[in-house]
């Protein structure tokens, strides 16, 4: 048996890259670091927390409480773990590592240190890490833990990432390294703003097995209302397909940076042993997206945390976390 481990199941810890000087967030540096470190401070109410930082003693500095914290030192170009950091496969009774080539998001910027860090970091973990000659960035991809990748047609099959693959290598490809029997691609939905080319989780996540949250517009003079109800559509079929259950979340109203509009979105919650993290945005609609997550999540906690500024950078919540399932453990650190 072999898949890929959903998000929604037991973790050992979240990795995080802290922002440093030489990243796009020296345009707000003092901002982004106090936003990244409430978010450490709220994961390690629960479990461990993996801080990466270019600067060690620096970053340690800012944290009088160290329990559950472990700190690496290795210089990133940027600080998106979700796409750049090793995902958990369970086969054969263990977890596997795979750390897949990342381009940064189809060459649009520089990625030599970031697709290098999980090489430079791996004797921090106690389970193998395998390197894959493939293009994947973890926010990409959706599991349900069991057999089913939701993925996304505009990136995934994207020419900017394998473009020596045609749509049914890059399927076979997603099959072989996870174990799906379903890859379901969504040919519709996207965020404004959004560098990735439409990933999926700003769009569609797995909560359980069974059930998927995904981004819903109301507002027909919304740019994103079309596409976001055809993708609502191609949901529906898949729910029918596989008997998949769908839950609705609110799309944020449009928030905009030096007159760019920003892809804010719910879909961008993170899941922690006991809790789910919810990035807000100072809109009216964060108050029904958290009555939703508590409605749905009674036995896990609900932790809002204002992510205005990590929306600056064109991310949100998940993308600058990485989860690791139960059995990794991290076995040394400085």
């Amino acid at each position: 048996m072999k898949y890929l481990i959903g998000e929604f199941e037991e973790q050992s810890f979240t990795q995080i890259i802290f922002p440093h000087a030489k990243t796009d967030w020296n345009c707000c540096l003092e901002d982004a670091q106090r936003n990244f470190t409430e978010i450490i401070k709220s994961i390690i109410k629960y479990q461990k927390c993996l801080v990466v930082c270019a600067n060690l003693a620096d970053v340690k500095s800012k944290f009088q409480e160290h329990q559950n914290l472990f700190f690496v030192e290795y210089q990133t170009d940027d600080c998106w773990a979700r796409d750049i950091s090793a995902l958990c496969v369970f086969k054969d009774d263990k977890v596997q590592l795979l750390d897949f080539e990342f381009n940064g998001w189809g060459g649009k910027f520089d990625a030599q240190k970031d697709d290098a860090m999980t090489k430079n970091i791996v004797h921090h973990y106690n389970t193998t890490t395998k390197q894959i000659n493939f293009i994947l960035e973890g926010g990409a991809i959706e599991s349900n833990g069991v057999d089913t990748i939701l993925t996304t047609s505009k990136c995934m099959l994207n020419t900017n990432r394998n473009t020596h693959l045609d749509a049914l290598q890059i399927t076979q490809k997603l099959n072989q390294y996870f174990g799906a029997s379903k890859i379901l691609y969504l040919n519709h939905g996207y965020l404004a703003g959004d560098d990735t080319d439409s990933h999926i989780d700003t769009l569609a996540r797995f909560i359980s097995k069974e059930t998927i949250m995904y981004i819903k517009s109301t507002d027909r003079d919304d740019e994103h209302y079309l596409e976001l109800e055809m993708m609502e559509k191609e949901l529906f079929v898949f729910a029918k397909e596989h008997n998949f259950k769908l839950i609705a979340l609110p799309m944020t109203d449009a928030l905009y940076f030096e007159g760019e509009r920003l892809p804010a979105t719910y879909a961008n919650f993170l899941f922690l042993n006991g809790a789910v993290l919810v990035p807000t945005y100072g809109v009216k609609q964060d108050a029904d997206a958290l009555r939703i997550f508590r409605d749905t999540f009674k036995d896990r906690d609900i932790i809002p945390i204002e992510c205005s500024t990590l929306i600056r950078q064109h991310g949100s919540l998940h993308c600058v976390t990485m989860n690791f399932a139960s059995s990794v453990i991290i076995k040394s650190y400085d």
